[in-house]
Order: C-alpha cells, then structure tokens, then sequence
C-alpha cells in the first residue's frame, strides 16, 4: 500500500509541476488551482508513505516518478524535444527508481 500510494504522488508530482509551468506565473487561475490540490495531494501522499519507506528512499522514488513524468508530458505536449542521451537516463532514472524499491 504505502508504495502504491508513493507511485501515485510522483505522478500527482508530474501534474503539479506541468500545471505550475501552464499557470505561467499564476497569471491563469485554473492551472494554478490544480498545481495547490495536486501538490498538496502529492506531498500528502509521500508523507504517508514516508511511515513504512525510509525518508531517502521515499523522497528519490517520489522525485524519480515524477521528473520522469513531467519530461513525457513535456515531450507528449511538444515543449520540449527528446533525444537519444535524453532517452537514455530517463531510462536509467526508471531503472534506478526499479532498483530503490527491489532493494528496500
């Protein structure tokens, strides 16, 4: 469970962060309340996970899942461009996030 809940908030760390970038400086409401609901979900979620994963595991995952997360939607919403290297140690970050829950 408190994985599974960990997972969701790196995702809810994807949204938060690709509503900041839409809000552009809080100048558009709507992203801007969807960026409160979803970090304040987000960071709820990895407080309750941090009960059962220790803080370090918890923190990389949950950055990991959502940096990962945020560079596709980047990509899927062509903001940014995704290159070989670029590829590459996003899938590396994916491994190592892989990594972090089979050794805990």
């Amino acid at each position: 469970m408190y994985w599974s809940v960990l997972i969701l908030s790196g995702v809810l760390e994807a949204v938060w962060a690709t509503a900041l970038s839409a809000s552009r400086g809080f100048r558009r409401p709507w992203p801007g309340v969807v960026f409160a609901i979803s970090m304040t979900a987000s960071v709820a979620g990895l407080a309750y996970a941090m009960r059962a994963i220790p803080v370090g595991t918890a923190y990389a995952v949950w950055v990991g899942v959502g940096a990962v997360l945020t560079v596709l939607v980047a990509v899927l919403r062509k903001e940014e461009k995704l290159g070989l290297a670029k590829a590459l140690l996003l899938a590396a970050l994916i491994g190592c996030v892989a990594g972090l829950k089979a050794v805990s």
